[in-house]
């Protein structure tokens, strides 16, 4: 851990050790009001990781006191009996969010099953139309809105450690559909303000512009591929993209040496989980909260 001393360490966990003792409190009001917190995965497949995963968000549901319930479906459901299951909980009044867990087997469609929940019930945030509020700047959106879940758990880590934005130049390293295109919009939002640039596997240049930028965030899957030398000293540097090694540790887009120029940094092994299932829970019960109005 000496290379980390002269950084301040963004550390997700304990962030989201927070939020979830926030949300405890929170789903025992709901309790008392009569109304249970309500969450639903769907899983096809038996996909190791992507098990794992789910186990992870059910033992936050329990810890904090929302229902769960794991729904598997074989490898060889086939589409229509995949967005029926969907339909269903949409329809279902005690369900309050879902989300059918990524990527889906064989030929299954990822796109198709992202936009058959419900928008009022999408705890990933990554529905059409709620990416499309999120690119419309809907003016309510950061208190009201669904927010993708990786992209908000970054904002809050950043807000949490007081991390300069409003005007700042901000670098997001990936341009996928899950991270790095949700998370440019939402940090350029009215409010928030930073200056985004985007870069992806075809920009030029990409460590001239990481070096000018007081906030790089690397969600790209390339292990260590931001080094001390693409980071100006002093600015903040989020690794959200990792790949496992040969030793099946957890290895951060971010090198090591980043963090003896860095003045914030997230650590070398995983940075965002934790607070990204946070960030899925609290869209969870900010629509139950619907049901107290």
């Amino acid at each position: 851990m000496s290379v980390l001393r002269s950084a301040t360490l963004l550390d997700g966990d304990a962030l989201a050790e927070g939020l979830r003792r926030q949300m405890t409190a929170r789903a025992a009001q709901l309790r008392r009001h009569g109304i249970t917190p309500c969450m639903a995965t769907v899983l096809v497949g038996e996909n190791v990781a992507s098990a794992s995963y789910i186990g992870r968000k059910h033992a936050d549901c329990a810890e904090i006191g929302i229902e769960a319930r794991d729904i598997r479906l074989p490898a060889d459901t086939a589409m229509p009996a995949l967005l029926d299951q969907v339909a269903a909980l949409n329809a279902e009044a005690a369900v309050h969010g879902l989300m059918v867990q990524l990527p889906l087997p064989g030929a299954l469609d990822d796109d198709t099953a992202l936009a058959a929940v419900s928008p009022a019930k999408d705890i990933d945030g990554l529905h059409p139309e709620n990416l499309g509020r999120l690119l419309a700047g809907a003016p309510d959106l950061l208190t009201t809105g669904l927010l993708p879940c990786t992209p908000h758990a970054i904002l809050q880590l950043l807000r949490h450690h007081a991390v300069p934005l409003s005007g700042a130049r901000v670098a997001v390293i990936g341009r996928g559909p899950l991270v790095g295109r949700p998370l440019a919009m939402l940090l350029s939002l009215k409010g928030i303000d930073a200056e985004v640039t985007l870069l992806h596997s075809a920009s030029r240049d990409l460590a001239e512009v990481t070096r000018r930028a007081d906030v790089v965030i690397a969600a790209a899957g390339q292990p260590g591929l931001v080094t001390a030398q693409m980071i100006r000293p002093g600015a903040a540097v989020v690794g959200v993209g990792i790949t496992y090694g040969a030793d099946g540790r957890m290895v951060s887009d971010i090198a090591a040496d980043v963090a003896r120029v860095a003045g914030w940094v997230t650590p070398p092994h995983g940075s965002v989980g934790a607070l990204t299932r946070a960030a899925l829970l609290q869209n969870l019960l900010m629509i139950a909260e619907r049901d107290l109005a």
